[in-house]
C-alpha cells in the first residue's frame, strides 16, 4: 500500500513539474508577435529585406511543421481537481491572450508605418502585407479564445482584435452559429466530405457575415429592439473597422487603406482555412426524433503536436473545446476517443491548399471513422 502510494506521488509530482514547464513554454505563442521585427532586422543585416519581408509565412508554414515532427506530440492532461482550479484562476495565461490585442495593434501601425517608409520593393511589399496578415490571423486565434469567456474585458478585447482584421461578426456567428450547428450541414464553417478547400471558402466568407447579421437581428428582436439600434454589437465592431481603415487611409492614402484590407484578407482567410480542416468530413449524427446528437468530442479534429499546440494556445485540443467551450486554453484536454490529424495546423493549412492532397492524406481517415455508417458521408 505504501509503495502504490509513493507511485501515485511521483506520478502526481511528475504531472506538475511538466504542467509548469508548460505553463512557460506558452509564451511561443507570443513569438508571432516578434516575427516581423526579428525578420526585418535580419532582412536589414543580410541586405535581402524584401526576401525577409515574406519571412513569416516561410517560419509558420516552413520551420514549424519541421520542428513539430521533432518535438513530437503532447498529451499531457491536467487532473480535474488537483490542477485545474488553481490554473485556471492564474493571472499569467490571461495576461498573455489580453496582452496580444494591445501588441498587435501596434504591430499593425507599425506595420503600415514601414510599409510607407519604402523601405520594401513590390514583392517585399506584398510579402509584409502578408506577413503582418498571417500575424492578424494567428490573433483571431487570441480573439477566438477571449470571445469564449465570461466578463466584459476578454469578450470586449476579443471583438476589438476581430475588428482590426475587419471580421467582427466572427463574435456572434462563432459563438451563436458555429457552435450551435458544428458538424451539420446548417455549418457554414464545417467542410463536407470530399468538399474542395477552394468550394468551401467563398462560401464561408458569404454565409458566416450573413448569419452573424441575422443571428444579431433575432437577439435583438427577442428584446424588442430594431436591428438597427445601437445595441447591435456588430455595428460597433464594424465600425470600428472602418474608423481604423479611415485613419490609415488618411495618414498613407491608397497604401494605407490596401494595405489594412489586404492583411485582413489573408487574417480571415487563414482562419477559414483552419475551420475548414477543423471538422472536414465529420458529422453529428441524426437521432430519431429529427435532431442531432449533443457535440462530442468526436466531432472535430484533434492534433496533439507540442509546438504548435503552444504556438496557437491549444487551438488544435478542438474536441475538448467543442465539447467543453467555455474552458479556457490552459487546460483543454487531449481525448485518445477524438480523431486525430496526421500532423499539426501548420501543416494541414498547406495540404488543403492541394485538394487532390489533401483527400489522398484525410479521406481515408474519414472513412474509416464512418465505417459501417457510409451513407453518414453523403
Amino acid at each position: 500500500m505504501n509503495s502504490q502510494h509513493a507511485i501515485q506521488r511521483s506520478a502526481s509530482t511528475r504531472r506538475r513539474l511538466l504542467l509548469r514547464l508548460k505553463k512557460y513554454s506558452f509564451l511561443i505563442a507570443m513569438l508571432p508577435l516578434a516575427l516581423p521585427p526579428l525578420l526585418l532586422t535580419a532582412g536589414e543585416a543580410t541586405g535581402l529585406v524584401n526576401l525577409f519581408a515574406w519571412g513569416v509565412p516561410f517560419v509558420v508554414f516552413g520551420i514549424i511543421p519541421l520542428l513539430d515532427r521533432v518535438l513530437g506530440q503532447d498529451a499531457l492532461n491536467p487532473d480535474e481537481q488537483a490542477d485545474v482550479p488553481h490554473m485556471n484562476n492564474e493571472a499569467f495565461y490571461r495576461v498573455m491572450t489580453l496582452g496580444w490585442v494591445a501588441a498587435y495593434a501596434a504591430i499593425l501601425v507599425w506595420g503600415i508605418q514601414l510599409l510607407a517608409s519604402g523601405r520594401f520593393d513590390a514583392f517585399g511589399s506584398v510579402g509584409w502585407v502578408v506577413s503582418i496578415g498571417i500575424v492578424g490571423g494567428l490573433g483571431i486565434n487570441v480573439a477566438h479564445e477571449l470571445i469564449h469567456k465570461d466578463g466584459k474585458l476578454e469578450p470586449w478585447a476579443g471583438g476589438a482584435l476581430l475588428s482590426l482584421v475587419c471580421y467582427g461578426g466572427f463574435k456572434v456567428e462563432h459563438l451563436r452559429g458555429h457552435h450551435v450547428h458544428v458538424s451539420t450541414p446548417e455549418d457554414a464553417s464545417s467542410s463536407r466530405y470530399n468538399q474542395s478547400l477552394y468550394d468551401f471558402l467563398p462560401k464561408a466568407y458569404v454565409r458566416n457575415f450573413l448569419n452573424a447579421w441575422r443571428l444579431e437581428a433575432v437577439r435583438l428582436k427577442r428584446k424588442g429592439h430594431s436591428p438597427w439600434s445601437w445595441r447591435n454589437e456588430l455595428i460597433w465592431w464594424y465600425s470600428l473597422s472602418a474608423l481604423v481603415l479611415l485613419g490609415l487611409t488618411a495618414g498613407y492614402g491608397w497604401l494605407g487603406a490596401i494595405y489594412f484590407l489586404g492583411q485582413s484578407f489573408i487574417a480571415f482567410t487563414l482562419l477559414e482555412i483552419v475551420n475548414y480542416l477543423e471538422h472536414y468530413g465529420l458529422h453529428r449524427r441524426k437521432l430519431d426524433n429529427g435532431r442531432y446528437e449533443r457535440t462530442l468530442p468526436e466531432h472535430s479534429w484533434n492534433s496533439n503536436y507540442f509546438l504548435t499546440n503552444v504556438f496557437l494556445f491549444h487551438l488544435q485540443r478542438h474536441s475538448d473545446h467543442h465539447a467543453y467551450a467555455k474552458r479556457r486554453y490552459q487546460v483543454l484536454r487531449h481525448h485518445e476517443i477524438a480523431p486525430q490529424l496526421p500532423a499539426g495546423y501548420a501543416a494541414m493549412v498547406v495540404l488543403a491548399l492541394f485538394p487532390p492532397l489533401w483527400r489522398k492524406v484525410m479521406n481515408p481517415r474519414v472513412e474509416a471513422y464512418y465505417q459501417g455508417e457510409e451513407y453518414q458521408l453523403l
